[in-house]
């Protein structure tokens, strides 16, 4: 195993355990939740094989599901997520493609790059796992008071994690 892979192997486990210990509890006017994991399947690398994706995004939800007796939802989410993930890659390929081995990060691609790639991934995420969570529009616009207010919480606290790594 390479020192990427043990790389990746290790941000699993700490974005995970991140998510559980502390991102769990921090939560804004009871309506903006902080589910920072889902960042973990956006920075692997654009090279990585589809089913690996699927299947790490599915360990990663249900791992979380665990911890939030949610049932399955979070992993619901995080695998429509890591399925939509390489065809959105590949519809806001820059010009000159991406380099071979690189990862979808803020430190490679910049924040205008990274925001317009996250945020509708993230907004996806959060719909799914919100209004299925709801069981339906009932209370629509209190789920999407929930949907904004956790996009733009989690953005914040993605695009900061993205800013530390990048002073490493």
């Amino acid at each position: 195993m390479n020192r990427s892979a043990i790389r990746y192997v290790v941000l699993f486990f700490v974005y995970g355990f991140a998510q559980v210990l502390f991102f769990k509890r921090l939560v804004l006017f009871d309506r903006a939740f902080c589910l920072v994991y889902v960042s973990f399947i956006l920075i692997l690398p654009i090279s990585i094989n589809q089913l690996s994706l699927l299947l790490v995004a599915f360990l990663l939800g249900v791992g979380i599901d665990v911890f939030y007796d949610s049932l399955g939802l979070h992993a619901m989410s995080l695998v429509a997520v890591a399925y939509l993930r390489n065809y959105w890659l590949s519809a806001i390929t820059p010009q000159g493609g991406y380099d071979s081995g690189t990862s979808p990060t803020l430190a490679a691609n910049g924040f205008p790059w990274f925001a317009l790639y996250s945020a509708p991934l993230v907004f996806i995420h959060h719909l799914l796992l919100f209004f299925v969570e709801a069981g339906g529009f009932h209370n629509f616009w209190f789920t999407l008071s929930k949907v904004i207010g956790s996009l733009f919480f989690t953005l914040t606290v993605m695009f900061l994690l993205q800013y530390l790594q990048r002073q490493r």
